[in-house]
């Protein structure tokens, strides 16, 4: 059974909608102000939360907030108010809520909007993480404001930064919510139907994680697409961890879509830029997966914070995600301490590695084969074992990564085999 958390001050709003809610079969739980809601959300996780907007001790709004910036925001949340306005539903939807009630309330309007909320919740993959969890530093607060002020726009959108460094999550942040979200795994659609990824899209957004890996005829499969985004209404947010620029210099890219991709660049810092961000988000990361019940309790120490802090994070924040997660699950007590991060983490100037030592005194053969392990592993790792976006990193097609994969005697997880997702 569902459960839907209602939070108004007016007793007689929550009473009617419990008694709609309950009817429909839902498990409702009432709070009259922000006080009853937050307590309710230290406790557990609903599957929605219609929230009022206009109450005495805090408004919804700020408690929206709230539980975007500590983390909280893992379920869909409509927002409720008799007073509302344009500017208030948008800013409602910009930190993260799921859609937005006028009050009063018409039966139907309340019954579909509930049914859509929670199949978004359940069909989303919920992360800790959002640009509103992405920190508190300058460059993350300059970040945003950037990405705020071309947000309304429907012109294209080049994301730039290393990999692993939140381009997704700035990709999120300027999508419209309630519109489609359409970023495919691979990009043969865009050279095989292209209509088709627009026709999906139609009034919201394409994300393209990775269009320095484009081939040939993807790219200009993207190129002939382009003049039919404004009558299909979509809005084109790219995402590139390579100098596309430098492509297009050595013929790799074509200049004419370099030049519609880039109308507007902007750059996404690397976590290392904003180390002092990454106590939070590690935190946020290891409450998710103890409150997904992935993980027992646990909790780091501030000794373990810190070296997670000095670190350097060559693969930003997928790399720390998956120091986060393996630490949850093996750490033998409740409290993570300095030296089992020490043991998770590669030792400074050590660059990437997954366990292994090159050896210097091989044939050269061989030692290509070696050093080729240990990169394909470390992709691996670092991707969760999704093969579609190692692929798209390392720059090879699907089947002849699996070939070389299978040549190199790597063996994958069953899950991962049907592309780790």
């Amino acid at each position: 059974m569902q459960h839907i958390l209602v939070v108004d001050d007016e007793i007689g709003i929550r009473e009617l909608l419990s008694e709609i809610l309950s009817d429909e079969g839902y498990q409702v739980r009432l709070a009259e102000n922000a006080a009853d809601a937050r307590a309710f959300r230290s406790q557990a996780r609903p599957d929605l939360v219609l929230l009022d907007i206009w109450m005495p001790d805090t408004d919804g709004i700020t408690l929206l907030k709230e539980w975007a910036s500590a983390g909280l925001l893992t379920m869909p949340v409509v927002m409720m108010s008799g007073h509302g306005t344009i500017e208030t539903a948008v800013e409602a939807t910009r930190i993260g809520a799921y859609d937005f009630l006028e009050k009063p309330i018409a039966l139907q309007k309340l019954l579909t909007t509930v049914g859509r909320a929670l199949k978004f919740g359940g069909e989303q993959a919920q992360s800790a993480l959002s640009l509103a969890t992405f920190g508190r530093a300058q460059l993350v607060v300059e970040l945003k404001q950037r990405l705020e002020r071309v947000m309304s726009l429907r012109t294209p959108l080049l994301l730039t930064g290393e990999p692993g460094c939140g381009i997704e999550l700035a990709a999120r942040f300027v999508h419209l919510r309630n519109t489609p979200w359409v970023a495919p795994e691979n990009h043969s659609a865009l050279a095989e139907a292209p209509l088709e990824l627009l026709n999906q899209a139609r009034e919201g957004t394409l994300f393209l994680r990775e269009v320095a890996n484009l081939s040939k005829i993807e790219q200009k499969g993207l190129l002939l697409a382009a003049p039919k985004f404004e009558r299909y209404n979509v809005r084109l947010v790219s995402g590139a961890s390579r100098d596309v620029a430098e492509l297009v210099a050595h013929g790799a890219f074509d200049s004419r879509l370099y030049g519609l991709l880039a109308s507007t660049t902007i750059r996404v810092p690397s976590l290392r830029e904003h180390r002092e961000d990454v106590p939070d988000i590690a935190n946020l990361m290891l409450s998710h997966l103890v409150e997904a019940k992935e993980a027992p309790p646990r909790q780091f120490t501030t000794a373990a914070l810190n070296a997670l802090r000095n670190h350097d994070w060559p693969g930003n924040l997928a790399q720390l995600e998956s120091a986060v997660r393996t630490l949850a699950l093996t750490c033998s007590s409740e409290h993570i301490s300095l030296e089992e991060v020490n043991n998770a983490l590669p030792q400074r100037g050590a660059g990437p590695r997954v366990g292994h030592d090159l050896p210097f005194d091989l044939p050269l053969r061989d030692a290509r084969d070696a050093f080729e392990r240990v990169y394909f592993e470390y992709h691996i790792a670092r991707e969760g074992g999704n093969i579609s976006r190692v692929a798209e990193t390392v720059g090879l097609e699907r089947t002849h990564l699996y070939r070389k994969l299978k040549q190199l005697g790597i063996r994958l997880a069953r899950k991962n085999e049907s592309d780790g997702e």
